[in-house]
C-alpha cells in the first residue's frame, strides 16, 4: 500500500514522504490515526505542487537545523550514574538524561529528537540528535560512576540529618499526654 505521511512517524518516515507499507499497518493504524493518506495519483500531484510552493520554506528550515547542528560540534557529555559495588548501574541512561545534560550547557534539544538505546553500563557511547530529516548530529558521552563526579564537584557542608521518625510507643505516649492535658483543661 502506498501512502503519504501527514506527520512524522518515528521509525517510519517524515511528513510528506511517499512510502510503501504493509496493507494492514496502513489500513489499521496509519490511516485511522491520521498519520497518513493513500497515495493516489491526485494526492501525489497535489503533494508535489505543495512541495514546490514550500521549497524555499523547507530550505530555510533545513538551514536553521544545520546552523543549530554547528552548536553541537565538540560537545562531549559526562553523565554520572549511581553504581553498585560490583560496577553495575542502577537504572539506565536514556534520551531524557542526554537532553537534560545538553540543556544544562545551554543547548536546547527535545527528548524526542535524541536517538539512543538505553545504556546500562559505564563507558563511552554516542547519541544521535535528529534536528531535521536530513540533519543529524552525533554527540559523544561518557557514563561514569557517581563517585567520580562527586570528587570533581566542590565540597559542600553536610546537611543536617533529618530527625528520626517517631516509633509507635512515642506516638502512643504523645496521644495519652494530649488526652490527659485535654481532660485536665476541661476539669478546670
Amino acid at each position: 500500500m502506498k501512502i503519504i505521511l501527514k506527520k512524522d512517524v518515528q521509525g517510519l518516515g517524515y511528513k510528506d514522504d511517499v512510502l510503501t507499507v504493509k496493507d494492514g499497518y496502513g489500513r489499521n493504524y496509519l490511516l485511522p490515526q491520521g498519520f497518513a493518506v493513500l497515495a493516489t495519483e491526485h494526492a501525489v500531484k497535489q503533494l508535489n505542487e505543495e512541495l514546490k510552493q514550500r521549497a524555499h520554506k523547507l530550505a530555510k528550515i533545513k538551514a536553521d537545523a544545520e546552523s543549530k547542528a554547528l552548536k553541537f560540534e565538540g560537545v562531549k557529555l559526562t553523565i554520572p550514574v549511581k553504581v553498585s559495588e560490583s560496577g553495575t548501574t542502577y537504572g539506565s541512561v536514556g534520551p531524557a538524561q542526554i537532553a537534560e545534560e545538553l540543556v544544562k550547557r545551554g543547548l536546547e534539544v527535545e527528548t524526542k529528537n535524541v536517538e539512543l538505546k538505553p545504556v546500562k553500563e559505564l563507558g563511552n557511547f554516542v547519541a544521535v540528535l535528529r534536528l531535521h530529516k536530513e540533519v543529524a548530529v552525533e554527540v559523544p558521552f561518557t557514563v561514569v560512576a557517581d563517585a567520580v563526579k562527586a570528587e570533581e564537584a566542590p565540597a559542600f557542608e553536610e546537611e543536617p540529618k533529618a530527625e528520626e521518625a517517631p516509633t509507635m510507643e512515642d506516638e502512643i505516649e504523645d496521644f495519652i499526654e494530649s488526652k490527659t492535658e485535654a481532660n485536665e483543661a476541661t476539669e478546670e
